[in-house]
């Protein structure tokens, strides 16, 4: 390769490319589904327990303790909206998962 040439793409950067570039990445782009899913199985879990923790310490506190009840329940629904995201991304694991295992396209 002479001087002038640009290096390339997939031999340029700190990190070698695994495989050569299609130009299609952004299309056929892959997740590591194991890790998403043992991510999803922790905090899931603890999700959802902080959900249920801050919902009983809002209707239980008085309106005039710190944090009020409002705050405890904005925080109530964030985790709840959390737990959403992690539940449904983890049926979207479990079924890309089964498509890669029966040979299905995605």
């Amino acid at each position: 390769m002479s001087p002038e040439e640009p290096e390339p793409r997939e031999r340029s950067g700190a990190h070698p490319a695994r495989r050569p570039r299609t130009g299609t990445e952004p299309r056929t782009a892959r997740s590591p589904l194991r890790l998403r899913m043992l991510l999803n199985a922790v905090f899931l879990p603890v999700v959802l327990a902080a959900t249920v923790l801050f919902a009983l310490w809002a209707a239980n506190s008085s309106p005039s303790g710190v944090p009020g009840p409002a705050a405890l329940t904005g925080l109530a629904v964030a985790c709840g909206v959390l737990a959403l995201v992690a539940a449904v991304d983890g049926v979207v694991v479990r079924r890309r998962m089964r498509q890669e295992r029966d040979g299905r396209p995605s």
